[in-house]
């Protein structure tokens, strides 16, 4: 999945909402909240009403299914998490002391930051927060509330604070850091007692007892390792009913099996596995489900809800959870379907060695979707593409389904409109002209590319698995799909399909791009922080590895003008010739297995950062006043009854991001503090 981070101001164009009842509400800005360096946005969905009532009552059980979950990723990213945000919950909910001291709101802020991030590390960096409020003024407001309110996170009061206040305690929730262990040096919850040794060599025994299976099984996809303390055996806990997670697995299934209910064939028999692979844990269900879905290319309504992306887990091997509900934006389609008809010729025509080239492409389907609900790690922060299943074999025999999110890019670009980023950053007037032109289709085909393409092109060497960059497999991977994404939009054979009318769409993407690697992001990350995220890690080192290739012809070219620093694309047709000679090295590195060059690559043109222009790309940001995240509330559904049947599905767009937090706390809280 490719996360999208874009940049807005609290002065936005409005829109009338209209409620359940059928009236106007208020106009209500795009931006519904903000904090620290998060905005809140709210996403419409269009086309819902349009649907038919099959169809929105399948939306309806499947957002409950997406919602069911959330404890899950909270506990996953680290397993005080959830005592943490109840904690503080109970305390916002019930405290009567003075609600305008700096303290409180200081508390209130870093709620709504736990809230985002689901739980106590950043979304993006992976650093813990730094509370501004103190340890004594948290304590004392919870010694003026009833102690009944709390129940058993009384018990846990010591190990909450110390996990909140204390620096040395989980500083960071995935740590990549070159020669550390990364498992023991990671807050997050996909290990326990594990060094990063054992657990290698723990899935590297199981890959070898399964050698010589075409249809290799993600082994740890859906599990906690766990060391015991007494026998010092490793065990896995899988993620199922009766397993670990399981109240919270047991409702997700309960919703998939009236979801199931609803729902046609193909679909139907799609969503029963799923709900079977959660029953018993089998990841070679999983696959099955996997096949399955991304075969169905007719229905209407989609989704997506399991343990997925391995981004969270240092060592590439665990998912976090998540859930995402769709349908087809019908209007929207003609991109996607254009590019996946012609997929083979753009595979043929990739600049990447033969050996590492698919024979033959099976299987790719894209589509723009609207998407109706984000649940686990999608939301609040949410992708913006997709492009599952992830088992390499699947893509290879089966195909894979592609997705851009329509309304969600739609949001975004909403919200940010008049930042006066643009302005800042982007020294020369043709540059912008051409992003303000042609800025929102670039983002889209690279979206297009990067997802229903990029992940799915080339090829494994023979006897290579597919996790053998571990750690740096993650950036590796976004690099690859995007440097697909950038070399094809240069390409004419898009002006030709209809999709661009010239290269200068091209060069509106890769001058953002390469702001965006170099600069713009730098305003993610603290002060004195080296960058950890995958995304991140991927951006940079491609503009980077540009920069530091073509610097001799000054392709991309550093300025200072009035003090201030811009960097500019001179050469727009030799940077994309550097993106095919970089795009052909990361196949490489994949296809072969590669680890010693792909780390060799990330170590040295992704993960350090410029102390003098980060504190520059920081201080021009403060000036612009911008929160450089964003995510989303979701839309509300209700069932309309008559007779003891369903008649209807209401759709409601709150604007409140706390209530939405709390409500979800209170209904979809299934899980113990301790897991």
């Amino acid at each position: 999945m490719e996360k999208l981070v874009t940049f807005a101001t609290m002065a936005l164009a409005t829109t009338t909402l209209v409620g359940c009842d059928g009236r106007q509400q208020a106009e209500t800005p795009w931006i519904v909240d903000r904090f620290d360096d998060v905005k809140v946005i709210r996403y419409e969905v269009p086309g819902f009403d349009s649907l038919s009532l099959r169809e929105k009552e399948l939306v309806y059980y499947l957002a409950e299914a997406a919602k069911s979950g959330r404890d899950i990723l909270f506990d996953q990213n680290f397993r005080l998490n959830l005592p943490i945000r109840r904690t503080l919950e109970t305390v916002y909910e019930h405290y009567r002391g003075d609600r305008t001291d700096a303290q409180w709101l200081a508390l209130e802020k870093y709620l709504k930051k736990v809230w985002f991030a689901n739980g106590i590390h950043h979304h993006y960096s992976n650093d813990k927060f730094v509370p501004e409020f103190s340890e004594e003024y948290l304590r004392a407001a919870i010694a003026a509330i009833p102690a009944e309110r709390f129940g058993e996170l009384a018990e846990m009061r010591d190990e909450v604070c110390a996990a909140i206040f204390d620096p040395q305690l989980y500083p960071s929730r995935l740590n990549q850091k070159a020669g550390d262990d990364l498992l023991l040096t990671s807050a997050g919850n996909y290990y326990r007692g594990v060094t990063q040794a054992e657990a290698e060599r723990f899935y590297a025994d199981m890959a070898a007892d399964d050698a010589g299976n075409p249809e290799p099984v993600s082994y740890g996809l859906n599990s906690q390792l766990v060391k015991d303390p007494e026998t010092g055996l490793l065990h896995e806990r899988t993620w199922k009913v009766g397993g670990m997670y399981s109240p919270a697995i047991e409702r997700i299934v309960y919703w998939l099996d009236k979801a199931a209910a609803v729902a046609e064939e193909p679909q139907r028999t799609t969503i029963a596995t799923l709900a079977d692979y959660y029953r018993t844990g089998d990841l070679k269900l999983f696959d099955r489900y996997n096949i399955l879905w991304v075969k169905d290319t007719v229905s209407n309504v989609d989704f997506v809800n399991g343990f997925i992306e391995d981004y969270g887990d240092p060592l590439g091997r665990k998912a976090s959870w998540e859930g995402n509900v769709n349908f087809m934006d019908r209007e929207a389609c003609h991109r996607t379907e254009v590019i996946s008809k012609n997929a083979q010729w753009f595979e043929d025509h990739s600049p990447v060695d033969p050996a590492y080239k698919k024979k033959q492409v099976r299987g790719v389907s894209a589509k723009v979707i609207t998407v109706a609900m984000l649940g686990g790690d999608c939301y609040p922060a949410t992708p913006i593409g997709i492009n599952l299943p992830n088992a390499d074999w699947i893509r290879k025999e089966h195909g894979s389904k592609s997705v851009t999110i329509d309304n969600i890019t739609y949001a975004y670009k909403r919200a940010a409109q008049g930042d006066g980023s643009l302005e800042e950053f982007v020294l020369r007037a043709e540059d912008r002209d051409r992003m303000v032109r042609f800025g929102k289709l670039g983002d889209d085909l690279h979206t297009d590319l990067h997802e229903c393409l990029g992940h799915g092109s080339g090829q494994l060497a023979p006897g290579v698995k597919g996790g053998e960059l571990r750690s740096y497999g993650s950036t590796l991977e976004e690099a690859r799909a995007d440097l697909f994404a950038l070399y094809y939009l240069g390409d004419p054979k898009l002006v030709e399909l209809g999709l661009v009318p010239s290269f200068d769409v091209a060069k509106a993407q890769y001058a953002s791009y390469v702001m965006n690697g170099l600069m713009t992001q730098l305003s993610r990350i603290e002060p004195g922080k080296n960058i950890e995220e995958a995304h991140m890690r991927n951006r940079k080192m491609i503009a980077e590895w540009c920069y530091e290739q073509g610097r001799d012809e000054r392709v991309i070219e550093r300025i200072v003008e009035n003090g201030k620093t811009y960097f500019v694309v001179n050469d727009f047709e030799k940077l994309r010739e550097l993106f095919g000679r970089m795009l052909c090295e990361m196949q490489r590195i994949k296809s072969e297995g590669d680890y010693d060059a792909g780390a060799a690559m990330v170590e040295r043109y992704a993960v350090q950062v410029e102390p003098e222009l980060h504190r520059e790309v920081l201080e021009r940001y403060a000036a612009l006043d911008i929160a450089p995240y964003g995510g989303f509330v979701n839309p509300e559904y209700e069932l309309v009854e008559q007779d003891g049947r369903v008649v209807d599905v209401k759709i409601v767009y709150p604007n409140d991001y706390a209530g939405q937090m709390l409500h979800y706390s209170k209904d979809y809280s299934f899980l113990p503090n301790r897991n």
